[in-house]
């Protein structure tokens, strides 16, 4: 099931030999891999999760909530699949009258890419993993996977990868070890596509790699994020105190280790909350995280900004303070502060730090926020916290200002809901393709590509392309 050598051929192999049968399940077949999955983990979720804790540390509480949320996911695509819709099936019928010629008989559909690789994520060992979202929309698709594990959790995915392998045809889904192998992986030509969660660097080492290919495949990675949230004047007239407490909980939520964490918190310069944001990042706890190497960078990156000239740190109790007798195990929370007109004076501080951290920017005047607004890299976020009557004219300026995936009035970005309607992705460097999303029924799309049929007799037609339509999948007819 797993390889730690470079690359083992016989994972991509196997996924090569198991494409034409996946590729040719009906969509009620499809559903019922998917479905049996999710039964899988279902059954194991105590197994998984004590896995899962002893090599990510996450808590238990947190780790069953997203063995479910996993288990959502697959069963939506469960449904996506068995409806065909999909497909996107278009069919034009022969008319000899149309204008400006005569046409033929056009149909048109997607069909699965093939064999596809997907890289787990180190923060989701559950739902940006083995059997995540990634996996699920492929699997979906018609198309086999080839994981590539993470180091943070090895026994987990080849765990998780042996008991999909009871329910999976043969090569539907295998596993490898190692940096190595990973970037073999991308230059397989027996990979199709490649789906990332993962660093800005690493994400576009690899994305060149697969562009460089002799044939260049689709690189799907979901990579750096600021996720910008804007409190109004009015906002902070009358909802200050509990911003505080909400932007605290979000930053700090599974130790900041969320791509959604709120980075930028846009302040107007007379809010007045300094003594608040002090006492609430004091007050937050210090936990372990997911393991050594992410919080060394944490720290590296967290020292760079914080020792920047226009930069000052608001920090919690140092790391290594005793608490109930016990030593804390991971870094501090920490804000930084800085004015809306030194960010963009040194748009270097415009960097993610995976970790427990934030920056606070004051802006002066509308025009020092929407200026500042519109220099912002990509993000998978955007936030507005506004008073709904007084408002609306700002956030519309806000909202053309800001290059995002996803747009959110008076919440937090914190927590992707698992909807048929997300769309978790985002311009450069969010993302390496604003056009998808890892999260939402859309996210079934990447693997897949359209072929159109010419006169094509009914006997050769795939059969959601047929007149008889054996599927009964969605079929959308022209005049």
């Amino acid at each position: 099931m797993s390889s730690r050598t470079p690359l083992d051929p016989l994972a991509t192999e196997a996924a090569r030999g198991a494409a034409p049968a996946l590729a040719s399940h009906s969509p009620a077949e499809a559903g019922t891999l998917l479905r049996d999955l999710a039964d899988v983990l279902r059954e194991h979720t105590d197994e998984l999760v004590g896995l899962a804790e002893e090599e990510t540390r996450l808590g238990v509480d947190r780790l069953r909530s997203e063995v479910l949320r996993t288990r959502v996911q697959l069963e939506m695509f469960a449904e996506i699949a068995e409806e065909g819709g999909h497909l996107d099936v278009m069919i034009d019928r022969a008319d000899d009258t149309a204008a400006p010629a005569p046409r033929p008989d056009v149909r048109r559909m997607l069909v699965p890419l093939g064999p596809v690789a997907v890289f787990t994520a180190s923060n989701f060992p559950f739902a940006f993993s083995v059997l995540g979202g990634d996996t699920a929309s492929a699997l979906a698709a018609g198309c086999p996977v080839v994981i590539k594990a993470h180091e943070g959790h090895p026994r987990l995915t080849d765990r998780t990868a042996a008991l999909a392998a009871e329910v999976l045809p043969p090569g539907a889904l295998s596993v490898v070890h190692g940096r190595e192998a990973g970037r073999a992986l991308v230059t397989d030509p027996v990979v199709q596509a490649v789906g990332f969660t993962g660093s800005t660097t690493g994400g576009r080492a690899l994305f060149d790699l697969a562009s460089g290919r002799p044939h260049p495949i689709p690189f799907y990675g979901e990579l750096g994020s600021l996720n910008p949230v804007v409190v109004t004047p009015h906002a902070l007239a009358t909802r200050g105190p509990a911003l505080v407490s909400e932007y605290i909980a979000s930053v700090t939520r599974s130790q900041g280790q969320l791509c959604t964490k709120p980075g930028l918190l846009f302040l107007p310069d007379h809010h007045d909350l300094h003594g608040l944001l002090r006492l609430a990042v004091t007050q937050t706890s210090s936990e372990p995280m997911l393991g050594s190497w992410i919080a060394e960078a944490y720290r590296a990156t967290l020292d760079e900004l914080a020792t920047h000239p226009a930069v000052q740190r608001i920090e919690a109790a140092p790391t290594g303070a005793h608490r109930a007798g016990q030593p804390t195990e991971g870094p501090s929370a920490t804000l930084l502060t800085v004015t809306a007109h030194d960010l963009r004076a040194h748009p270097e501080l415009l960097r993610e730090c995976f970790g427990p951290a934030s920056t606070v920017v004051t802006y002066a005047s509308t025009e020092d926020l929407l200026t500042t607004l519109r220099e912002l890299p990509g993000s998978l976020t955007a936030t507005v916290h506004g008073q709904e009557d007084a408002d609306e004219e700002l956030s519309r300026d806000i909202w053309s200002a800001l290059r995002a995936g996803r747009l959110i009035w008076n919440d937090w970005p914190t927590g992707v809901a698992v909807t048929r309607a997300m769309h978790h992705g985002g311009p450069w460097p969010a993302t390496t393709n604003p056009l998808h999303t890892s999260v939402g029924a859309a996210a079934v799309a990447r693997w897949l590509r359209p072929v159109a049929y010419q006169n094509m007799p009914e006997a050769l037609l795939p059969y959601p392309l047929r007149t008889t339509n054996p599927w009964r999948v969605p079929q959308r007819t022209g005049a």
